[in-house]
């Protein structure tokens, strides 16, 4: 069975949204889903009534996305709104999110599994300090490919050079972050140029339009070149008379492949075993492959819970010391010495805040000072200390299982998105002081 990158029909491909207020994102996103087809006839309609209502002579497409009655009241997009479409030739599943600068960690969850983030600009206003956050997120999050479109053209009288400035601008601040691949588009979303249709206010464009790349970027990945990680979510011990002696452990492949009788590590205890069946949809199986949700056998009995890990290869070495790149989401600000619970794929253990070594300034991308702490929507670098070991991959080699989540032990609000390793391949400059002086918790 083929495991390679999906290129058929029936790929899918996840991307996020994002962009500064009034830079037509949502308008954007409904002038994808109209020309597209992606519209029920009375979704459609409810949205010209409401256009005809509010005096407006065309249907305001703005309103296909935004869904919250605040969000149609204030014109803006606040929640992250998911929308499902499909072409001929790619399945889709876009993430909505916010351009105000309050709602920026609502973009850390949109773009958090994307494979490309669609990054939306005001042609009259340029690359702003929200562009520069939303490009610094995408590079955090290592969403493959980022493309930049380059929105109400025609207020500019459809001018390259306005276009090619600020595509030049982007695209080396994008560089700067270690992204690879980026494109731009000059678009019109009010009037549909370069969306779906090529633009014929355009012709000095000779790239694809807006949908035709999100048709035809790579997409996925062959899970065979990732090494095999699957967390346990679940012990299965039925201890019926038809499966006395059953023992199965069941839970999401996160990466790689299993396969039956392959060599495995039991992490963080170290115990090794082989595979010696797999369950999938009630029948076994000689093979599993991510994202599957399966169920492991192994040859060994061995005193395995929610929380292992389950890897194939080379399998990281199971620390309670985490340095880590953070996008700090909370309105509470995140401070040395702190005391937090770390959630990490199925396993949840208690962690102090030892040190913020450095938050990163997005308009230079210099190291400034963390002794103030992080506050919402600062991204920065932190070490952390946990009570168990836990066997995190580092981010960039492993985007599910080099991730994990900082929470209030109080009342179980999700603080801070972080990810193993250092997020950015270049950062500029280093005034950070030293490190503070390490507390002791766990």
């Amino acid at each position: 069975m083929s495991t390679t990158i999906e290129t058929s029909a029936t790929s899918l491909l996840r991307f996020a949204t994002a962009g500064s207020v009034d830079d037509g994102k949502s308008t954007l996103v409904g002038r994808l889903l109209h020309d597209s087809k992606s519209v029920l006839a009375d979704q459609l309609e409810a949205v010209e009534r409401v256009s005809l209502g509010r005096g407006q002579e065309a249907p305001d497409l703005a309103l296909l996305t935004d869904g919250l009655r605040a969000e149609r009241e204030q014109g803006i997009t606040i929640d992250v709104a998911y929308r499902y479409f499909a072409t001929p030739r790619r399945r889709f599943i876009l993430a909505d999110t916010p351009g105000h600068v309050q709602y920026t960690r609502n973009m850390v969850t949109g773009a958090s599994t994307a494979e490309l983030a669609v990054v939306l600009v005001d042609a009259r206003n340029g690359v702003v300090e929200q562009t520069r956050r939303h490009a610094a997120v995408a590079a955090l999050l290592r969403v493959p490919h980022v493309m930049l479109a380059v929105n109400k053209m025609d207020l500019v009288d459809y001018a390259e050079p306005v276009f090619a400035a600020i595509a030049e601008e982007f695209s080396a601040y994008a560089a700067s972050l270690g992204v690879k691949d980026v494109l731009a588009v000059p678009i019109s979303a009010l009037a549909g140029d370069n969306v779906v249709e090529p633009s014929a206010h355009m012709d000095w464009y000779g790239g694809p339009t807006l949908l035709e790349h999100l048709e035809t970027v790579p997409v996925g990945s062959d899970p065979s070149l990732e090494p095999a990680r699957f967390p346990v979510q679940y012990v299965i011990r039925p201890q019926t008379e038809e499966h006395p002696d059953y023992r199965g452990y069941a839970g999401q492949l996160a990466s790689g492949v299993l396969r039956v009788g392959d060599a495995v590590t039991v992490l963080p205890s170290g115990l090794t075993t082989t595979v010696a069946g797999i369950d999938a949809l009630g029948r076994e199986s000689d093979i599993a492959w991510a994202p599957q949700s399966v169920t492991v056998r192994l040859a060994d009995d061995l005193d395995i819970s929610r929380g292992d890990l389950i890897a194939a290869g080379a399998a990281p070495v199971p620390t309670k010391d985490i340095e880590a790149t953070v996008s700090h989401l909370n309105e509470r600000p995140l401070r040395a010495g702190d005391k937090v619970l770390l959630k990490h794929t199925t396993r949840t253990v208690r962690a102090l805040v030892k040190e913020i070594s450095y938050r990163i300034d997005i308009d230079t991308l210099q190291r400034r000072s963390g002794a103030e702490g992080l506050n919402v929507n600062d991204i920065g670098h932190v070490k952390l200390r946990t009570a168990e070991p836990l066997a995190l991959d580092d981010y960039t080699d492993n985007r599910r299982t080099g991730s994990f989540l900082l929470i209030d032990p109080a009342d179980g609000t999700t603080l801070t998105a972080g990810m193993a390793g250092e997020a950015f391949e270049v950062v500029r400059g280093d005034d950070a002081p030293d490190a503070s002086e390490e507390e002791d918790w766990v």
